[in-house]
């Protein structure tokens, strides 16, 4: 069995747009170190950091610039799941030459398929990349307990999991009730529920890449005993930004992207077509928190 290591915070982070559209390598490099500086456990590339929305090309370039700026510093894992399972492999080959640590997989979902077909994909990467895999577990597409079970026992690399499907909470409680030591278990679903998932058997979570501090500061205090200060922290800084960014994807790219533009650390908030604009009621609310959480811009 491979080691296991990776535990802890890992965020995923936003890709950066000047205004026509185009990456902001700067400003990515700067998210890097923003986030390795607060002392996170690794990094992530995925659906957060809009790869949907990019280039084969583009992919490929985010992920070079992401692994050299973090210089070995912390893992990268990268997102490599798709609609077909040649292309998937193809993702992970990428992202493999380019450095990446780890990969993250959700099961295709555009035509649906079967658990054997699911299966039949993991595997297909798994023999194809020697990195670990983490399978991502969504709302779109639930992975049950028994077939995660299936996927560790077949395929060699398949050793991690993000748990994000509703309800969150009981989902990794029977992940780690039914999984043992075959899967190591991460939360997701922004982090919301980071601590109710650290009870229930998970070593770390991939939240959004806007607050790491917090994020960090919580894992401390948790790994310490002190689960009322970790609420605190909790309380104080993250929900706030999650209850205004809970409303629906077309809402959490942009005040994110503009809450890491109001840090000082994106030069824009860009979010690629098709996207929704913040109102003003909302662009309003976002400033008084950060404003009031984050007065000082980064350095």
């Amino acid at each position: 069995m491979q080691e296991r290591t990776m535990r802890g915070i890992f965020p995923i982070l936003c890709t950066p747009f000047f205004e026509d559209g185009q990456i902001d390598e700067a400003s990515l490099r700067r998210v890097v170190d923003f986030n390795i500086q607060a002392g996170v456990h690794g990094l992530g590339i995925a659906l957060a950091s809009e790869v949907f929305k990019l280039t084969e090309a583009e992919r490929e370039r985010v992920t070079r610039i992401v692994v050299e700026q973090a210089g070995g510093r912390v893992p990268v894992v990268v997102n490599t799941g798709a609609a077909g399972t040649d292309l998937a492999v193809h993702y992970s080959r990428a992202a493999h030459a380019n450095g990446a640590d780890a990969l993250m997989v959700m099961p295709p979902n555009f035509m649906g398929a079967s658990n054997e077909e699911i299966v039949d994909y993991f595997k297909a990467i798994s023999d194809a990349v020697p990195l670990p895999i983490f399978i991502q577990d969504t709302q779109m597409v639930p992975v049950s307990t028994g077939l995660a079970r299936q996927l560790a026992d077949t395929c060699e690399w398949v050793q991690y999991i993000k748990v994000e499907s509703q309800p969150v909470t009981a989902k990794v409680a029977a992940m780690h009730d039914e999984m043992g030591d075959r899967l190591v278990i991460f939360g997701g679903a922004g982090g919301g529920y980071f601590i109710e998932e650290m009870r229930r058997g998970s070593v770390g979570t991939m939240p959004f890449c806007t607050q790491p501090e917090a994020f960090v500061e919580i894992w401390n205090r948790c790994q310490a005993g002190d689960e009322a200060g970790a609420r605190e922290v909790f309380n104080r800084y993250l929900l706030p930004v999650a209850r205004l960014s809970g409303q629906g994807a077309g809402l959490y790219f942009g005040i994110h992207k503009e809450i890491l533009r109001q840090r000082g650390v994106f030069t824009t908030s860009k979010v690629r077509s098709p996207s929704s604009a913040l109102d003003p009621y909302t662009a309003a609310e976002l400033k008084a928190i950060v404003d009031e959480l984050y007065p000082t811009p980064v350095s």
